[in-house]
């Protein structure tokens, strides 16, 4: 397990939303990016899209925000050095930031980012 603070895990999960061009990032609608420690049912899970992807919405005003949820536990647990998680930091967030533009779990294996 590799021990990371909260506020440099914030800062990791901001660089890699940072990673985003930005026709993409202006693209992103009534989202909100929240971190925890881990998922209260699934300990294993690293991140976690709730909400109706961009692709799927009508009209969509009133609507609370979707949440991407991010567990920083989870991915220190599972990473050895801190190289690994600034990347599967990266990697959960784009990923579930692609659910959040309607890219469903088959199209990323696809695309290598399962």
């Amino acid at each position: 397990m590799v021990e990371i603070s909260p506020y440099r895990f914030e800062r990791l999960v901001r660089d890699a939303i940072d990673l985003l061009p930005e026709d993409l990032a202006a693209a992103m609608d009534n989202v909100a990016i929240q971190i925890r420690d881990r998922h209260p049912e699934d300990h294993g899970l690293l991140g976690l899209y709730e909400g109706t992807p961009l692709t799927e919405r009508g009209d969509y005003s009133g609507f609370l925000p979707d949440v991407i949820w991010i567990y920083r536990l989870a991915i220190c647990e599972m990473c050895q050095e801190p190289d690994e998680v600034v990347d599967e930091v990266r990697i959960t967030v784009l990923h579930e930031l692609a659910h959040h533009f309607g890219i469903d779990d088959d199209r990323l294996d696809e695309l290598g980012w399962s």
